[in-house]
């Protein structure tokens, strides 16, 4: 367990530079004076590594100290080249760098591990697009890349969920993809951080004005956190509305195929193959939409209301065309 810390505290300090004991404590989860020894160990195995004292000290490794591949685990070499798969990387212009830098990587392994990847290549792929999935244009990415980059303000037209444009400045601090959709992190104003998707930004373009990161920001930390803050508000906004149906065998197929996850059979199929399902939609509007648009082969147990609203929705289409 120690020589495993021991690389993550190496690899730590490659990655990152400068880091203070508390900092490697609080990634290792053990005590700064853990740290300490682990530091005393690697120098004594011959790794350049120093610590300096004082408030802008820390410990670091020597700047042309390079850590070798064969320390590598058999784990560690599944989790690289496990998939190579990934559209936004494509989207950053980066498909052909990520092939390059493996093919090296590759050529860099011992015999064993190079055999591993053949293996594991021949049994698993992963692949990180849903079914179905539009795929959004993307033709703003070189703008927003070099903004990113660059800590520039940019001026954007965003079309807003609810309401009107947003017009304005904007810090452009980060491109986030999650699900193969791209995000723009930007600050508004000093310590308002916003969440645009990019697929809903109509306007972008460059100022000549650069801003200054705010020095303590941490963007996996923040993305993780405006994941969750975007759930809970969503789920108190509009809390998931249950429903018990009665479903036709012909109708079956769209549960798996639509809403996996999201229902659960109860007891077996009666004596003509109508099934029980218990059915989380997300709201009373999304169920009316779904279970009209299966007709005849869906029966609503219950609740009343969903029953009443799919009447009501139902006479007012009739009288409509009638």
């Amino acid at each position: 367990m120690r020589a495993d810390r021991l690389i993550s505290l190496m690899l730590l300090l490659n990655a990152k530079g400068r880091l203070t004991a508390q900092k490697l404590a609080e990634h290792l989860e053990v005590s700064e004076r853990t740290i300490y020894r682990d530091v005393d160990a690697l120098s004594a195995a011959g790794v350049p590594v120093y610590v300096q004292p004082g408030v802008n000290g820390g410990i670091f490794l020597d700047e042309h100290y390079r850590i070798s591949l064969t320390g590598l685990s058999r784990a560690e070499v599944q989790a690289l080249f496990v998939s190579t798969h990934a559209r936004p990387l494509a989207d950053l212009g980066l498909d052909d760098a990520v092939e390059a830098t493996l093919l090296k990587l590759f050529a860099a392994l011992p015999s064993a591990h190079q055999q591993e990847v053949e293996r594991l290549r021949s049994r698993f792929f992963i692949d990180p697009a849903n079914w179905f999935q539009v795929v959004e244009p993307s033709g703003m990415l070189p703008t927003l890349q070099q903004a990113v980059w660059e800590d520039r303000v940019l001026t954007i037209k965003y079309q807003v969920v609810e309401g009107e444009f947003f017009e304005g400045e904007v810090n452009a601090y980060a491109l986030v993809a999650k699900a193969n959709i791209w995000y723009l992190v930007v600050e508004k104003m000093t310590g308002e951080f916003r969440n645009y998707r990019i697929g809903r930004i109509k306007q972008a373009a460059l100022t000549e004005k650069h801003f200054t990161r705010q020095p303590d920001f941490d963007l996996a930390a923040y993305w993780d956190e405006s994941c969750r803050s975007f759930q809970k508000h969503s789920l108190e906004r509009f809390p998931p509305y249950h429903a018990t149906l009665r479903v036709h065998p012909k109708a079956f197929w769209y549960f798996p195929g639509y809403m996996e996850g999201h229902y659960q059979q109860i007891g077996e199929p009666d004596a003509d193959g109508w099934v029980i399902l218990r059915v989380t939609f997300e709201s009373l509007g999304d169920a009316r939409t779904r279970i009209m648009g299966l007709g005849t082969q869906i029966e609503i147990v219950e609740p009343d209301e969903l029953r009443a609203t799919v009447i009501e929705t139902a006479r007012s289409i009739v009288s409509a065309y009638g």
